[in-house]
């Protein structure tokens, strides 16, 4: 088949890419820059912006499928990039998908839409969208999801996949984050209490894009439906963080900072960037201190019904490619 992947030539595009060229589809990326590795697979590539709509329109055209991975990520900045990149930018994925009848549409969306601060312990794809974001990338996205899912239609099947702390070899932006502040001694464990979250290896999260893209239609059991994708093997947050960084060669983490504390010196830090618009992220957000101080972990099973998602790659497979990976030099 003929596919579009947006964001092609970040950290899950380019495995989605990957996976799409091993099995012999042809393949276009949708991305701001070039990407030697998109060359390399086979790739064609289409340089521009998401939230130009006639980009999006040029780089659609004569598709079969569209994986819509591209997004504004992170913690800070201001609510008009998020809104531009991540519901303008799905609004033009849709237009695109109706104007040359492409009739499937896989959206990557995120856990993190329906995040409402408090532990979420085998969840399922029941839980409501909060009435509060914290954060405009999880606002964003909740509305790009919902835009995605509705949608659907019996001339465009839609779905949305929700992978949870995707990590592995060639990581751009989890794992270097976590090497500079260990690096720096900025890390530190937030609270005493031993909180289980779920996570995803790339070559699953690329694998559950596939299978849904593969069983997708109008009508289908996954069609207008959003889905949980993890490794199914729920992990200590902190464990799972000292394994990451013991891959890399670095020291486990093992201050720890009092959650009150951690969340005054958050709204300390946010405050302070606001008043100075310092445009980088600060040090430490009420987000993240929710984050790393609540579970996360859901129920996976209607992936597994619905389109035969099964995690090929195990946590402790994961730990050892990516240990291999650094000792690579990569």
């Amino acid at each position: 088949m003929n596919a579009l992947v947006t964001g092609g030539g970040g950290f899950l595009g380019l495995a989605i890419v990957r996976a799409l060229r091993a099995r012999g589809d042809a393949v276009r990326s949708l991305s701001r820059q070039e990407h030697t590795a998109l060359r390399e697979l086979g790739a064609e590539h289409v340089r521009g912006d998401v939230a130009d709509a006639a980009v999006v329109a040029t780089a659609a055209r004569g598709c079969d499928i569209v994986f819509h991975v591209a997004a504004k990520a992170g913690l800070a900045g201001r609510y008009e990039d998020y809104h531009r990149a991540n519901v303008v930018g799905t609004e033009n994925v849709l237009a695109a998908c109706r104007a040359h009848g492409i009739r499937r549409l896989v959206h990557t969306s995120s856990p993190s839409v329906v995040f409402n601060g408090t532990d979420m312990e085998g969840v399922d794809e029941s839980v409501p969208y909060p009435a509060h974001f914290e954060a405009h990338y999880p606002k964003t996205k909740a509305l790009a999801e919902q835009l995605v899912l509705k949608a659907n239609s019996p001339t465009l099947a839609t779905v949305a996949l929700r992978p949870h702390l995707i990590w592995g070899p060639g990581d751009n932006h989890l794992l270097p984050r976590l090497i500079m502040r260990a690096k720096a001694g900025q890390l530190r464990r937030i609270g005493s209490q031993r909180k289980l979250v779920d996570t995803v290896f790339i070559q699953n999260a690329a694998d559950a894009h596939l299978l849904a893209g593969d069983a997708l239609a109008p009508n289908s059991a996954c069609a207008g439906k959003a889905y949980f994708i993890s490794n199914g093997e729920p992990i200590e947050l902190w464990e799972m963080v000292n394994r990451m960084l013991a891959a890399a060669g670095l020291p486990p983490v093992t201050r720890t900072v009092p959650a009150g504390l951690a969340m005054l010196l958050a709204s300390c830090f946010e405050a302070m960037h606001k008043f100075t618009g310092n445009p980088n992220e600060p040090r430490l957000t009420r987000f993240m201190v929710r984050e790393m101080t609540t579970a996360h972990w859901f129920d996976i099973s209607a992936a597994r019904r619905d389109f035969g998602y099964v995690p090929r790659m195990t946590t402790a497979e994961g730990w050892q490619r990516l240990a291999a990976y650094f000792k690579q030099g990569d």
